[in-house]
């Protein structure tokens, strides 16, 4: 890794990650209004289906792609395409959880990944604007080091995702130490590592749940709530979840007594007979 701090080299990423982040704080800004009801903005749809502003991302994110490949401007017009392709990963990336779940989690606790993946992404730009490069060109130490640092950084990076931690995890791309933090510390309950290498009942798994408990509020998540706003609270138990229990089985009532309009004809016959 190489940290190199020229400003007119990084210029374009400069750009790429301006526009990220005014894009992203812009567009949060108008869907809480819009969740509230104030000023001019709404809902866009077309033929009765809701259109996400995801859709916008990708369109701008392949049109700067494809401008990129086919043509390498020159400055201005790379500033412009980087703009563009920072503006369109900002559009995208606030309904990552759309693409996670497949369903519309926005304001739901489930749509909170959307903001993590916007952290992480605009942590990784941020890292790039000031010239961290995880693939150092210098092959001063030999080839084989420098392929040998890459594939253990990237087992450290993968070893930090799977034991829930993606901030370390995608930033140890670029900071290998990060990675190694990551990778050493203990892993979420929740997390895919917990769930092979920490078994109920272990010290392990007891210490996991302990540092991350369910539903807990730290700053972290205040601090996303003041910048993205609140998920809606969970759903409250109605009448129709209570109706959803069965009765208490009542006692089977009693035969009825006999009358005489319950003796049979052929008895009848033959008491008249005596």
């Amino acid at each position: 890794m190489s940290l190199t701090i020229d400003f007119e080299a990084r210029a374009a990423a400069a750009w790429m990650f301006g526009s990220f982040v005014v894009v992203f704080l812009a567009t949060r800004v108008v869907v809480r209004l819009i969740r509230a009801g104030k000023g001019p903005f709404r809902n866009q749809s077309i033929g009765g289906v809701h259109l996400h502003h995801l859709v916008w991302g990708i369109f701008l994110m392949l049109v700067a792609g494809v401008a990129e490949f086919t043509y390498s401007p020159e400055p201005p017009w790379r500033y412009v395409l980087a703009a563009a392709f920072g503006a369109g990963a900002a559009l995208a990336l606030d309904e990552f959880a759309l693409w996670l779940h497949l369903s519309d989690v926005y304001w739901e606790r489930e749509g909170r990944v959307s903001v993590d993946a916007v952290f992480v992404v605009g942590a990784l730009m941020a890292l790039l604007v000031l010239g961290f490069n995880p693939f150092d060109p210098d092959t001063a130490d030999g080839i084989t080091v420098v392929i040998g640092t890459i594939v253990v950084n990237g087992l450290l990076c993968v070893l930090a995702l799977a034991k829930g931690r993606p901030l370390l995890g995608l930033l140890g791309f670029l900071v290998p130490v990060l990675a190694l933090v990551g990778a050493v510390r203990l892993a979420r309950p929740t997390s895919p590592w917990a769930r092979w290498r920490y078994p109920e009942g272990s010290s392990k798994r007891l210490r996991s749940l302990r540092r991350f408990p369910e539903r807990e509020r730290r700053r972290w998540n205040a601090f996303v709530d003041a910048v993205a706003g609140a998920p809606n609270a969970p759903a409250e138990p109605t009448a129709s979840d209570t109706s959803a229990v069965p009765d208490a089985p009542t006692a089977p009532a009693a035969p009825a007594a006999p009358t005489s309009q319950a003796i049979p004809t052929e008895s009848r016959e033959q008491e008249g007979a005596r």
